[in-house]
């Protein structure tokens, strides 16, 4: 039932993590040897969800929306808030203005602290695009809309449910300590590192550019444990390809990127950016190319959002928006 035979590897991944999160309900003792597994095993579930809200992963309609709860529930709020905050305004708009996440709204710096604030000011200015695609849902799509609900309370649900559980097996402050390190936890830093990556992928990029619009990162290590998430200008160039093609794909528009913007590992780029940097600014990021705030002359942008809400499938396939 899987559209693409790479994406077994991707079930086994979403398997793992209620099984490590559960784990720590039976045996506490393993909180800090499993916690970090399930911080790690939470992003990867925002970086599936990212993945098959641009790509389905099964050629059914109704596990593809099953798939959607269950990755809700790890990645640390409902999917589909990637369709409008992610599919039809970051790939519209791309870090330019009317882009709910754009790297330079309060500062056009790059230093640590702007990028661990990031997130918190992405979460905040996101809010537009998803109260107006809710809104549009509501009116125009009210299957869209009760699926939206639907993630609302299974999401909620369960949480309450799991909650409940730890309780009456390790008491109310035990059970509430127990549930916050196999969930609450793993998706704080989820949510978190899923919005840094998204800043450092873009800041002083040049939107306006063919091939030098993203900041991808070419290391196998860090692709295979995203999913290949690392390679972002092919991805923002072919939102619908697989993940598993966008090697192939990389490959061939490589040579035309700017050398700033292709850096192998991310562990490395982060050392020279937030620690040497500081003090020896030449390791740090300078703009590649125009500025997202300096528009080529004559161009104007529509900044609406949830415009393209016909173009959801059912609140799970945007590809190619």
């Amino acid at each position: 039932m899987l559209r693409y035979a790479a994406d077994r590897r991707t079930m086994l991944w979403c398997l793992a993590m209620p099984v490590v999160a559960l784990s720590m309900y039976v045996v506490p003792a393993w909180i800090p040897y499993l916690c970090p597994l399930a911080c790690y095993l939470a992003l990867s579930a925002g970086v599936i969800a990212h993945n098959h809200n641009h790509c389905p992963t099964f050629r059914n309609r109704k596990l593809n929306e099953a798939m959607g709860m269950w990755l809700s529930l790890f990645y640390g709020y409902p999917t589909f808030v990637w369709i409008p905050t992610h599919n039809l305004n970051h790939h519209k708009f791309v870090n330019k203005a009317g882009d709910a996440t754009i790297t330079w709204r309060y500062s056009k710096k790059h230093n640590f602290l702007v990028a661990f604030l990031f997130p918190f000011v992405s979460t905040y200015w996101q809010q537009e695009p998803t109260k107006a695609f809710i809104a549009k849902a509501r009116e125009r799509n009210r299957p869209l809309y009760r699926q939206i609900l639907t993630q609302y309370a299974v999401w909620g649900g369960t949480h309450a449910a799991l909650l409940g559980l730890a309780m009456a097996l390790h008491g109310v402050a035990g059970g509430a300590r127990i549930w916050a390190f196999a969930f609450l936890v793993p998706a704080l830093f989820s949510l978190w590192t899923i919005m840094f990556f998204n800043y450092i992928q873009h800041v002083h990029t040049d939107p306006w550019s063919e091939h030098d619009h993203s900041r991808s990162f070419t290391g196998r290590l860090i692709n295979f444990f995203l999913f290949n998430n690392g390679l972002h200008a092919v991805h923002h160039e072919t939102p619908g390809l697989h993940w598993s093609l966008l090697p192939e794909a990389h490959a061939k528009i490589e040579s035309t990127m700017d050398p700033a913007l292709k850096p192998v590992s991310f562990f490395a780029w982060c050392f020279r950016s937030y620690v040497v940097a500081p003090f020896l600014p030449r390791f740090g990021t300078a703009q590649v190319g125009r500025a997202p705030y300096e528009p080529p002359p004559g161009v104007a942008l529509d900044v609406r959002f949830g415009d393209d809400l016909q173009a959801v499938d059912s609140g799970v396939n945007v590809a190619r928006v």
